[in-house]
Protein backbone atom coordinates (compact mmCIF):
# COMPACT_ATOMS: atom_id res chain seq x y z
CA UNK A 1 0.00 0.00 0.00
CA UNK A 2 1.27 3.90 -0.46
CA UNK A 3 -0.75 5.42 1.53
CA UNK A 4 -0.48 9.50 2.25
CA UNK A 5 -1.40 11.14 5.31
CA UNK A 6 -2.04 14.84 5.72
CA UNK A 7 -1.00 16.14 9.29
CA UNK A 8 0.67 13.22 9.91
CA UNK A 9 3.72 15.49 11.87
CA UNK A 10 0.28 15.70 14.46
CA UNK A 11 -0.84 13.53 17.31
CA UNK A 12 -2.88 11.44 16.05
CA UNK A 13 -0.99 11.47 12.60
CA UNK A 14 1.57 10.68 14.00
CA UNK A 15 0.58 7.45 15.55
CA UNK A 16 -1.13 6.67 12.35
CA UNK A 17 2.18 6.59 10.04
CA UNK A 18 3.84 4.83 12.57
CA UNK A 19 1.02 2.06 12.69
CA UNK A 20 1.10 1.61 8.85
CA UNK A 21 4.64 1.57 8.47
CA UNK A 22 3.90 -1.59 10.79
CA UNK A 23 1.65 -3.13 8.45
CA UNK A 24 3.96 -2.79 5.49
CA UNK A 25 2.63 0.36 3.86
CA UNK A 26 4.38 3.29 2.40
CA UNK A 27 4.12 6.22 3.99
CA UNK A 28 4.11 10.15 2.70
CA UNK A 29 3.17 11.98 5.58
CA UNK A 30 2.44 15.90 4.26
CA UNK A 31 2.28 18.58 7.54
CA UNK A 32 3.55 22.05 7.19
CA UNK A 33 4.43 22.02 11.04
CA UNK A 34 1.45 24.84 12.07
CA UNK A 35 0.87 22.66 15.06
CA UNK A 36 2.67 19.48 14.27
CA UNK A 37 6.50 18.61 14.93
CA UNK A 38 9.10 16.40 13.13
CA UNK A 39 9.28 15.22 16.84
CA UNK A 40 6.77 13.81 16.67
CA UNK A 41 7.84 11.25 13.23
CA UNK A 42 11.84 11.86 14.02
CA UNK A 43 12.28 7.86 15.04
CA UNK A 44 10.23 6.27 11.77
CA UNK A 45 13.42 6.04 10.19
CA UNK A 46 12.60 3.87 7.54
CA UNK A 47 13.10 4.14 3.65
CA UNK A 48 9.45 3.63 2.96
CA UNK A 49 8.60 6.72 5.27
CA UNK A 50 8.29 9.98 3.32
CA UNK A 51 8.08 13.64 4.84
CA UNK A 52 6.87 16.33 2.76
CA UNK A 53 6.39 19.84 4.19
CA UNK A 54 3.60 21.02 2.92
CA UNK A 55 0.54 23.27 3.42
CA UNK A 56 -2.73 21.33 2.04
CA UNK A 57 -4.29 24.53 1.22
CA UNK A 58 -2.38 24.59 -1.74
CA UNK A 59 -2.52 21.85 -4.74
CA UNK A 60 -1.37 18.85 -3.13
CA UNK A 61 0.98 16.98 -6.23
CA UNK A 62 2.57 13.49 -5.60
CA UNK A 63 4.07 11.40 -8.32
CA UNK A 64 2.90 7.39 -8.52
CA UNK A 65 0.61 5.33 -7.33
CA UNK A 66 -1.72 6.19 -3.72
CA UNK A 67 -4.00 3.91 -2.40
CA UNK A 68 -5.47 5.96 0.38
CA UNK A 69 -5.15 9.73 1.09
CA UNK A 70 -6.08 9.80 4.95
CA UNK A 71 -6.74 13.69 5.89
CA UNK A 72 -5.73 14.53 9.34
CA UNK A 73 -4.58 18.07 8.88
CA UNK A 74 -6.16 20.59 11.38
CA UNK A 75 -5.55 22.54 14.23
CA UNK A 76 -7.35 20.10 16.98
CA UNK A 77 -7.24 22.14 20.45
CA UNK A 78 -9.44 24.98 21.98
CA UNK A 79 -5.96 26.80 22.00
CA UNK A 80 -5.27 26.42 18.64
CA UNK A 81 -8.33 26.85 16.87
CA UNK A 82 -8.97 29.89 18.52
CA UNK A 83 -5.53 31.24 17.96
CA UNK A 84 -5.90 30.29 14.22
CA UNK A 85 -9.28 30.84 12.97
CA UNK A 86 -8.77 31.34 9.46
CA UNK A 87 -6.34 29.18 9.13
CA UNK A 88 -8.74 26.20 11.18
CA UNK A 89 -11.17 26.98 8.20
CA UNK A 90 -9.12 27.20 5.33
CA UNK A 91 -7.84 23.48 6.42
CA UNK A 92 -11.15 22.35 6.60
CA UNK A 93 -12.35 24.33 3.35
CA UNK A 94 -9.71 24.00 1.01
CA UNK A 95 -7.54 21.55 2.40
CA UNK A 96 -9.91 19.10 2.39
CA UNK A 97 -11.17 19.92 -1.28
CA UNK A 98 -7.28 19.77 -1.99
CA UNK A 99 -7.14 16.16 -0.28
CA UNK A 100 -9.73 15.13 -2.14
CA UNK A 101 -8.73 16.00 -5.72
CA UNK A 102 -5.89 14.52 -4.67
CA UNK A 103 -7.48 11.38 -4.03
CA UNK A 104 -9.66 11.67 -7.31
CA UNK A 105 -6.60 11.87 -9.48
CA UNK A 106 -5.22 8.98 -8.16
CA UNK A 107 -7.90 6.69 -7.51
CA UNK A 108 -7.33 6.57 -4.24
CA UNK A 109 -9.72 5.89 -1.14
CA UNK A 110 -10.54 8.83 1.40
CA UNK A 111 -10.71 9.26 4.90
CA UNK A 112 -11.63 12.06 6.55
CA UNK A 113 -10.60 12.58 10.39
CA UNK A 114 -13.68 14.44 11.48
CA UNK A 115 -14.38 14.87 14.92
CA UNK A 116 -17.50 14.76 17.96
CA UNK A 117 -17.43 18.71 17.39
CA UNK A 118 -19.74 18.42 14.82
CA UNK A 119 -22.21 17.83 17.42
CA UNK A 120 -21.87 21.06 18.73
CA UNK A 121 -23.25 21.14 22.54
CA UNK A 122 -25.91 18.41 21.86
CA UNK A 123 -29.30 18.24 22.66
CA UNK A 124 -29.39 13.94 21.99
CA UNK A 125 -26.90 12.07 24.50
CA UNK A 126 -25.63 9.92 23.73
CA UNK A 127 -24.48 11.21 20.24
CA UNK A 128 -25.19 8.66 17.43
CA UNK A 129 -24.25 9.26 13.71
CA UNK A 130 -27.87 10.18 12.68
CA UNK A 131 -27.79 13.65 15.21
CA UNK A 132 -27.28 16.31 13.20
CA UNK A 133 -25.94 18.42 16.03
CA UNK A 134 -26.16 21.38 18.20
CA UNK A 135 -23.67 23.98 16.82
CA UNK A 136 -23.21 27.08 17.70
CA UNK A 137 -21.98 28.96 13.87
CA UNK A 138 -20.58 32.64 14.77
CA UNK A 139 -19.06 31.33 18.25
CA UNK A 140 -15.12 31.48 18.94
CA UNK A 141 -15.39 27.68 18.68
CA UNK A 142 -18.06 27.51 15.59
CA UNK A 143 -14.45 27.92 13.40
CA UNK A 144 -13.55 24.33 14.37
CA UNK A 145 -17.44 22.88 14.30
CA UNK A 146 -18.14 24.13 10.92
CA UNK A 147 -14.99 23.73 9.32
CA UNK A 148 -15.29 20.06 9.93
CA UNK A 149 -18.93 19.98 9.06
CA UNK A 150 -18.12 21.45 5.68
CA UNK A 151 -15.51 18.76 5.26
CA UNK A 152 -17.77 16.57 5.69
CA UNK A 153 -20.16 17.68 3.35
CA UNK A 154 -17.82 18.13 0.92
CA UNK A 155 -16.55 14.36 1.06
CA UNK A 156 -20.13 13.15 0.37
CA UNK A 157 -20.27 14.60 -2.14
CA UNK A 158 -17.08 13.65 -4.15
CA UNK A 159 -18.30 10.24 -3.09
CA UNK A 160 -22.02 11.08 -4.39
CA UNK A 161 -20.43 13.03 -7.18
CA UNK A 162 -17.15 12.06 -8.50
CA UNK A 163 -18.09 7.84 -7.39
CA UNK A 164 -14.94 8.49 -4.95
CA UNK A 165 -14.80 5.74 -2.34
CA UNK A 166 -15.05 7.38 1.16
CA UNK A 167 -14.88 6.97 4.71
CA UNK A 168 -15.59 9.70 7.51
CA UNK A 169 -14.38 8.64 11.23
CA UNK A 170 -15.97 10.91 13.91
CA UNK A 171 -12.94 11.23 16.86
CA UNK A 172 -14.20 11.62 20.31
CA UNK A 173 -11.62 12.86 22.46
CA UNK A 174 -8.47 11.16 22.10
CA UNK A 175 -5.39 11.30 24.30
CA UNK A 176 -1.79 9.66 24.57
CA UNK A 177 2.13 9.94 24.19
CA UNK A 178 2.73 13.19 21.35
CA UNK A 179 0.42 15.19 23.17
CA UNK A 180 1.67 18.60 23.76
CA UNK A 181 1.56 19.59 27.12
CA UNK A 182 0.12 23.23 26.34
CA UNK A 183 -2.41 22.51 23.60
CA UNK A 184 -5.09 23.30 26.43
CA UNK A 185 -7.03 19.88 26.26
CA UNK A 186 -7.88 18.77 29.65
CA UNK A 187 -5.68 15.31 30.06
CA UNK A 188 -2.42 17.17 29.13
CA UNK A 189 -3.13 20.62 30.79
CA UNK A 190 -4.15 18.02 34.08
CA UNK A 191 -0.79 16.05 33.63
CA UNK A 192 1.33 19.49 33.17
CA UNK A 193 -0.66 20.77 36.12
CA UNK A 194 0.17 17.73 38.36
CA UNK A 195 3.74 17.08 37.69
CA UNK A 196 4.75 20.57 38.46
CA UNK A 197 2.67 20.61 41.44
CA UNK A 198 0.33 23.35 40.62
CA UNK A 199 -3.29 23.84 40.81
CA UNK A 200 -5.63 21.19 38.34
CA UNK A 201 -7.58 23.92 36.39
CA UNK A 202 -11.30 22.98 36.72
CA UNK A 203 -13.63 24.57 34.26
CA UNK A 204 -17.37 25.61 36.02
CA UNK A 205 -18.07 23.33 38.85
CA UNK A 206 -16.40 20.17 36.80
CA UNK A 207 -19.85 18.50 36.05
CA UNK A 208 -19.23 18.76 32.40
CA UNK A 209 -18.40 15.41 30.96
CA UNK A 210 -16.04 13.64 28.43
CA UNK A 211 -15.21 10.11 26.83
CA UNK A 212 -11.83 9.65 26.95
CA UNK A 213 -10.07 7.53 24.08
CA UNK A 214 -6.56 6.21 24.41
CA UNK A 215 -4.56 6.76 20.93
CA UNK A 216 -4.02 3.03 20.02
CA UNK A 217 -7.70 2.13 20.06
CA UNK A 218 -8.57 5.38 17.97
CA UNK A 219 -5.91 3.90 15.42
CA UNK A 220 -6.90 0.41 15.54
CA UNK A 221 -10.59 1.50 14.67
CA UNK A 222 -9.12 3.94 11.89
CA UNK A 223 -7.34 0.42 10.31
CA UNK A 224 -10.69 -0.49 10.44
CA UNK A 225 -12.40 1.61 8.97
CA UNK A 226 -10.17 2.19 5.96
CA UNK A 227 -10.48 -1.60 4.78
CA UNK A 228 -14.57 -1.60 5.42
CA UNK A 229 -17.14 -1.02 3.36
CA UNK A 230 -18.59 1.95 4.81
CA UNK A 231 -19.18 5.42 3.42
CA UNK A 232 -21.62 6.99 6.46
CA UNK A 233 -19.87 8.76 9.23
CA UNK A 234 -18.53 6.18 11.85
CA UNK A 235 -18.14 7.24 15.81
CA UNK A 236 -15.06 6.48 17.07
CA UNK A 237 -14.54 6.95 21.12
CA UNK A 238 -15.16 5.44 24.49
CA UNK A 239 -18.52 4.97 25.48
CA UNK A 240 -17.44 5.25 28.90
CA UNK A 241 -18.22 9.20 30.17
CA UNK A 242 -16.77 10.39 33.22
CA UNK A 243 -16.81 14.39 34.65
CA UNK A 244 -13.84 16.17 33.31
CA UNK A 245 -14.04 16.56 38.22
CA UNK A 246 -13.42 12.87 38.21
CA UNK A 247 -10.56 12.86 35.75
CA UNK A 248 -8.76 15.85 37.73
CA UNK A 249 -8.57 13.84 40.67
CA UNK A 250 -7.70 10.69 38.92
CA UNK A 251 -4.59 12.60 37.41
CA UNK A 252 -3.49 13.54 40.62
CA UNK A 253 -3.90 10.27 41.84
CA UNK A 254 -1.76 8.49 38.99
CA UNK A 255 0.57 10.79 38.94
CA UNK A 256 1.02 10.70 43.12
CA UNK A 257 0.87 14.81 43.06
CA UNK A 258 0.23 16.71 45.94
CA UNK A 259 -1.67 19.48 43.70
CA UNK A 260 -5.29 20.64 44.69
CA UNK A 261 -7.99 22.04 42.86
CA UNK A 262 -8.89 25.63 41.56
CA UNK A 263 -12.09 26.61 39.72
CA UNK A 264 -12.57 28.78 36.89
CA UNK A 265 -15.83 29.88 34.42
CA UNK A 266 -16.94 28.08 31.73
CA UNK A 267 -15.56 29.08 28.35
CA UNK A 268 -17.94 30.15 25.70
CA UNK A 269 -20.42 27.37 23.94
CA UNK A 270 -18.04 24.63 26.31
CA UNK A 271 -20.01 21.19 25.62
CA UNK A 272 -21.51 20.19 28.57
CA UNK A 273 -21.84 16.63 27.56
CA UNK A 274 -20.01 14.57 25.49
CA UNK A 275 -20.20 10.46 24.86
CA UNK A 276 -20.65 8.52 21.78
CA UNK A 277 -23.03 6.08 20.80
CA UNK A 278 -20.46 3.05 19.37
CA UNK A 279 -23.50 0.98 18.19
CA UNK A 280 -22.04 1.64 14.61
CA UNK A 281 -18.68 0.83 15.05
CA UNK A 282 -19.14 -2.56 16.74
CA UNK A 283 -21.32 -3.82 14.03
CA UNK A 284 -19.45 -2.86 10.76
CA UNK A 285 -15.94 -2.55 12.22
CA UNK A 286 -16.53 -4.95 15.05
CA UNK A 287 -14.94 -2.45 17.23
CA UNK A 288 -14.50 -0.97 20.88
CA UNK A 289 -11.82 0.31 22.87
CA UNK A 290 -9.95 -1.75 25.01
CA UNK A 291 -7.82 0.53 26.63
CA UNK A 292 -9.18 1.27 30.57
CA UNK A 293 -8.70 5.12 31.27
CA UNK A 294 -6.40 4.22 34.02
CA UNK A 295 -4.07 2.37 32.31
CA UNK A 296 -3.95 5.09 29.63
CA UNK A 297 -3.16 7.96 31.92
CA UNK A 298 -0.90 6.01 33.61
CA UNK A 299 0.56 5.25 30.34
CA UNK A 300 0.46 9.17 29.62
CA UNK A 301 2.05 10.69 32.99
CA UNK A 302 4.87 7.78 32.22
CA UNK A 303 5.53 9.08 28.71
CA UNK A 304 5.62 12.77 30.16
CA UNK A 305 7.77 12.13 33.04
CA UNK A 306 10.23 10.41 30.63
CA UNK A 307 10.26 13.39 28.86
CA UNK A 308 10.60 15.98 31.24
CA UNK A 309 13.90 14.16 31.69
CA UNK A 310 15.48 13.83 28.53
CA UNK A 311 18.16 16.89 27.45
CA UNK A 312 17.19 19.48 25.34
Amino acid sequence: MRILVTGGAGFIGSHLCEFLLGQGAHVICVDNLLTGTTDNIAHLRDPRFLFVKHDVTHYIVHEGRLDYVLHFASPASPIDYLELPIQTLKVGALGTHKALGLAKAHGAKFLLASTSEVYGDPLVHPQREDYWGNVNPVGPRGVYDEAKRFAEAMTMAYHRVHGLDTRIVRIFNTYGPRMRLTDGRAIPTFIRQALAGESLTVYGDGSQTRSFTYVSDLIDGIWRLMRAPVNDPVNLGNPREMTLLELAKQVVRLSASQSQLAFGPLPVDDPKVRQPDIGRARGLLQWEPKVEVEEGLALTIEWYRAQAGRPR
